[in-house]
């Protein structure tokens, strides 16, 4: 199974994850394609563990930059978008299997729900660990949380039964997609070379972005 996704990860380097194909795979392995089904059975499926895989390299990123930050949240959610900004801009394929254009005709299944949320988890724990000290600032507009955040990203977060949240935790858990939205967007334009006679650095344009979004839920983030 390494050797199946190191090939199908090579292969999504060199055609992208649409032109993605079993046939081509084994033909790296040196199988037969009727082989590779006895690992996987079918393009779908292995594109399902290469996005899986993909969601928990960044969850894990995310997880460890938060746990090594020795920073108030402001500045932790700075040090965890940088972390996620540098995996993305070394595996950028990865990156764009995930946050990209969606494959045409895959139905991602619930399996990737959980690795999908790990990002989540992160971001609504620093808004959480902020508005606990006192450091998340009033955020607006306000508006009626209920349905706007789906379970599995309350339950990342650690709140398990996530009809006992609170409106004021849930619309803090609903603005965390503003900076989930902002980290993906700015690593997206850079990857994908809109800032090309835009922004000369790159980093501190990337830094810039990413605190102007966290000041509109409430985190402010100081600039070197």
């Amino acid at each position: 199974m390494a050797e199946l996704l190191a090939a199908a990860r090579a292969r999504l380097e060199s055609d992208g994850s649409a032109a993605l194909s079993l046939r081509a795979v084994a033909r790296d392995l040196g199988m037969a394609s009727s082989a590779v089904y006895r690992y996987v059975p079918s393009r779908d499926a292995l594109l399902t563990l290469l996005i899986i895989e993909a969601y928990d390299a960044v969850g894990e990123v995310a997880e460890t930059a938060a746990a090594d930050a020795d920073r108030d949240p402001a500045q932790t959610w700075l040090e965890v978008a940088r972390a996620v900004r540098r995996w993305a801009l070394d595996q950028p394929y990865s990156f764009e299997l995930i946050y990209g254009t969606p494959v045409r005709g895959y139905r991602a299944p619930d399996d990737t729900v959980r690795p999908a949320v790990r990002l989540w988890g992160v971001i609504i724990g620093l808004l959480m660990a902020a508005a606990d000290g006192g450091t998340l600032d009033p955020a607006g507009p306000d508006f009626d949380p209920t349905g706007r955040m789906a379970p599995e990203a309350l339950a990342t977060a650690g709140f398990t039964d996530p009809t006992t949240v609170s409106d004021e935790v849930a619309r803090i858990a609903v603005r965390s997609g503003t900076l989930f939205t902002s980290l993906v967007g700015a690593i997206s334009v850079e990857l994908f070379g809109h800032l090309h006679r835009v922004a000369d650095d790159h980093a501190r344009f990337f830094d810039v972005t990413i605190a102007t979004a966290a000041a509109g839920v409430g985190l402010r983030i100081t600039l070197d």
